[in-house]
C-alpha cells in the first residue's frame, strides 16, 4: 500500500499532514509532545510515552476501508473537540458517585479491594490487610515496585502486523498512572476486586470535551485465582475515552475479569484489552457495553501455554444513534488450548452494533478447539447490525466452529405468548429478556442481577413498554 503520509516541519517527531486522514478531518495540535510529557509520573512512564508519541506522529490514522476498522465511525471523530485532560493535582476533589456505581458496588457487597480512578488517575487505593499479608499488591504503577517490567508485557506478545495503530499509540502516548494488581502465587482472593473509573462525571458540554486514559493491569501468579470488576462511568458531556487493559494468568491461574461500561450518551471510546494465559490457565472475560455514543472494545486474547482456556462474553444493548463496535481475536499458540467466545447484543431505534472475529490457530496448536458465537437481535427498521467472523488456521488436528445471527424477534414466539393472553409489548420483553439470560447466567452473580437490572429499564423503553 503506497504510503500516504506527507512529511510537515513540526517540532519534535514529524507531524501527519491532515491529507493522510482521508476522510477524517480534523486535527490533533492538543495531543502534543509537550501534553504528553506534562503528565508526570515516574522517569520510565515519561520515556514510554515519549515514544509512544513519535511512534503515533508517523502512524496513518485509520479509516474505515481498513479492514479493522470496517463498519465503524472512526472517519466521524474529530480529535480537535478534546484535549488530553490535564495532569492531576493532589489536592483533586472527589465528585460523588453515579447511581450506576452505587447500585453495582451495592451488589457486590463484600469485597477484597477497592479502586478508584478519577479521569483516569488512581485517587483511592484500599487492599484489606488479609490480603496484603498474604503478599497481593494493587497499587499505582509509579509506585509499585516491578511495575515497569509488567506493563506491556502482554500486549507486546501480539506481533502481527495489525495488532496495533494509532489510536493504541494515542492511549499509550497519554496514558495516566494505571492501576496494577499483582496476586502471587498460590493465593486464591476469595472475594471481587472493584475498580471504579469515573470520567468526567461533572463534564456537560455536548461541543467538546477531554480526553482520558485509563489504564489497568492484572496479574496472576502460578495457581492463584482471582474475581475483579471494573465499571467505567462517564458524564453527559462530549468526552473521548481510550482504556487499555492487560491481563496476565500464569499457569493454572483462573481468572474472572468482568468490564461494565456504563458511560454518556455523547462519550467516545475507543477501547484494547490484551490478555495471556499459561499452561492449564483459565480467564473469563466478560463485558457489558451498556452506554456511550460510540463504543469500541478491541478484546486480543491469546493462549499460549498447553491446556490454557478462555471464555470471551460480551452482551451489549443499544437505542438513540449509539453504536457498539467489538472486536476480538482468539490467538491459540499451544496445543490441546480451548476458546469459547459467546456475544450477544439488541439495537433498536437508530442503534447500530458491529461484530469482527478473528479465530487464529498458530503453527504447533495441535489439538486446539475454538469457538465463536455472535447473535444479535434488531429491535426496530432503523437499527442495524454487522457481523463477520473469520478463521486463520495455519495447523492440522484443530477443530473451529463459527456462528453468527442478525435478525428481529421471532414472530413466532411473539405469537406464542400473545396466544396465552400476554400483551404485545410484554410479550416482547420477555423474548429479549430470555434472549439474554443464557449469557448472564456465565457472568458473576452481582454483575448478572446488575446487567439485568439495567437490560430491563432499556428494553422497557425499546419496546414501549411501561416500568
Amino acid at each position: 500500500m503506497a504510503d500516504r503520509r506527507q512529511a510537515k516541519t513540526f517540532p519534535g517527531p514529524a507531524r501527519r499532514s491532515p491529507h493522510a486522514l482521508s476522510t477524517l478531518e480534523r486535527q490533533d495540535e492538543a495531543f502534543s509532545v509537550e501534553a504528553s510529557q506534562a503528565l508526570g509520573g515516574a522517569s520510565w512512564q515519561k520515556e514510554r510515552r515519549l515514544s509512544a508519541v513519535e511512534r503515533y506522529f508517523a502512524a496513518p490514522w485509520p479509516t474505515p476501508a481498513d479492514e479493522a476498522w470496517r463498519y465503524s465511525r472512526v472517519d466521524q471523530l474529530h480529535l480537535a473537540r478534546f484535549a488530553p485532560a490535564a495532569a492531576a493535582t493532589e489536592q483533586a476533589s472527589m465528585p460523588p458517585l453515579p447511581a450506576a456505581a452505587h447500585a453495582l458496588i451495592d451488589r457486590i457487597g463484600e469485597r477484597a479491594g477497592f479502586a478508584l480512578t478519577i479521569d483516569g488517575r488512581p485517587h483511592e487505593i484500599d487492599l484489606g490487610e488479609e490480603q496484603s499479608r498474604f503478599g497481593v499488591r494493587l497499587g499505582r504503577a509509579s509506585t509499585q515496585p516491578g511495575a515497569e517490567e509488567l506493563i506491556g508485557q502482554v500486549k507486546a506478545g501480539f506481533r502481527a502486523p495489525d495488532a496495533t495503530d494509532a489510536t493504541d499509540e494515542l492511549a499509550e502516548a497519554f496514558a495516566g498512572d494505571a492501576v496494577v494488581l499483582t496476586v502471587p502465587a498460590g493465593v486464591a482472593l476469595d472475594r471481587p476486586l472493584v475498580i471504579v473509573n469515573l470520567l468526567g462525571v461533572s463534564h456537560d458540554s455536548l461541543e467538546a470535551g477531554p480526553a482520558f486514559f485509563p489504564r489497568t493491569f492484572v496479574s496472576l501468579g502460578e495457581d492463584a485465582s482471582a474475581t475483579v470488576v471494573e465499571l467505567f462511568v462517564s458524564g453527559e458531556g462530549a468526552i473521548l475515552t481510550c482504556p487499555v487493559t492487560e491481563l496476565d494468568v500464569a499457569q493454572a491461574g483462573r481468572l474472572s475479569y468482568t468490564s461494565v461500561q456504563q458511560l454518556g450518551r455523547r462519550t467516545w471510546q475507543l477501547g484494547h484489552s490484551w490478555s495471556r494465559a499459561g499452561r492449564d490457565a483459565h480467564l473469563k472475560l466478560f463485558t457489558a457495553s451498556l452506554g456511550g455514543e460510540y463504543a469500541r472494545t478491541r478484546t486480543d486474547s491469546r493462549l499460549e501455554g498447553q491446556g490454557g482456556s478462555a471464555e470471551l462474553l460480551a452482551a451489549y444493548l443499544g437505542d438513540g444513534d449509539q453504536v457498539h463496535d467489538f472486536r476480538t481475536l482468539q490467538e491459540h499458540d499451544a496445543p490441546r488450548t480451548t476458546s469459547d467466545l459467546v456475544f450477544k447484543g439488541a439495537v433498536g431505534g437508530s442503534a447500530r452494533a458491529v461484530y469482527t472475529g478473528l479465530i487464529r490457530m498458530c503453527r504447533g496448536a495441535r489439538g486446539a478447539n475454538a469457538f465463536q458465537t455472535n447473535r444479535n437481535l434488531v429491535l426496530s427498521e432503523g437499527a442495524s447490525a454487522y457481523s463477520v467472523p473469520n478463521l486463520d488456521i495455519d495447523e492440522n488436528d484443530v477443530r473451529c466452529s463459527h456462528a453468527s445471527a442478525v435478525g428481529p424477534i421471532d414472530p413466532e414466539q411473539r405469537f406464542y405468548l400473545q396466544s396465552r393472553g400476554i400483551p404485545a409489548e410484554v410479550a416482547e420483553r420477555l423474548i429479549l429478556l430470555g434472549f439474554f439470560e443464557e449469557l448472564l447466567e456465565r457472568a458473576e452473580p452481582a454483575v448478572r442481577d446488575h446487567v439485568a437490572a439495567t437490560a430491563r429499564s432499556r428494553l422497557s423503553s425499546l419496546t414501549g413498554e411501561e416500568s
